[in-house]
């Protein structure tokens, strides 16, 4: 998508730090409780849509994009020493077999879930992963997005070999993801430093570089310990 470096480096404002008495674990959406009203929806090129709605007896986000770019942005401040591990679902009706998705041209995904840490100023120290359902990639690989390079990681969760209008359930130790892709600092004190916080978590779904449709749908979004 042309204007991730927008989502990407365009976050230094105030984040919400956690509470004192914040609860664990930290379920970002709260779909049954319309928790993903705290989101933001940023656009970029053309609007993909994203609503509550009921997917095989669970409620759940509906994202659809025709030839769009948007997505739902929280800004909030996680401690990925308390809860290191990401969970969420996600269901996809379709792929977009025809792009090749490391290209700018291809870069478009039936669904995905950002992590962010801001470099604020510095910018140049902002970095991202992106999760994402892959059409194309076999799922576990990792590579550098097409137009802000090695600072954004795309690692396929789910690829080519994923059955399509099926569940599933992820989870994500994001501390390691991000010492395995971004680099090992060489001691635990350095790691902490650097990849201790995350400022905001994103999802979207998109099709404007390709001109394609995607329909997917997303469950609760959840910070946990272990």
């Amino acid at each position: 998508m042309r204007y991730c470096l927008l989502l990407l480096f365009g976050l230094s404002v105030t984040l919400s730090l956690y509470a004192a008495n914040e609860t664990f674990p930290i379920n970002l959406t709260s779909l049954h409780s319309n928790g993903i009203a705290n989101w933001e929806h940023e656009v970029f090129s053309g609007e993909s849509t994203y609503t509550l709605n009921n997917r095989q007896g669970r409620t759940a986000l509906e994202a659809k994009s025709y030839k769009s770019a948007s997505g739902l942005v929280l800004r909030k401040k996680i401690d990925l020493l308390k809860t290191p591990y990401l969970n969420w679902a996600w269901l996809a009706e379709n792929q977009l077999l025809s792009i090749n998705e490391k290209s700018k041209e291809g870069d478009d995904y039936v669904a995905r879930v950002y992590i962010v840490i801001d470099g604020g100023i510095r910018f140049w120290n902002t970095k991202s992963l992106s999760y994402v359902w892959s059409s194309n990639q076999e799922a576990g690989e990792v590579w550098n997005n097409a137009f802000a390079g090695s600072k954004v990681k795309m690692v396929a969760v789910r690829g080519v070999g994923a059955r399509l209008g099926h569940w599933y359930q992820e989870r994500r130790n994001v501390y390691q993801d991000l010492k395995s892709y971004f680099g090992d600092k060489g001691s635990k004190k350095d790691n902490i430093k650097a990849y201790r916080y995350i400022d905001a978590v994103a999802i979207m779904t998109d099709t404007d570089n390709s001109g394609g449709d995607a329909t997917s749908f997303y469950g609760d979004i959840v910070f946990s310990a272990e």
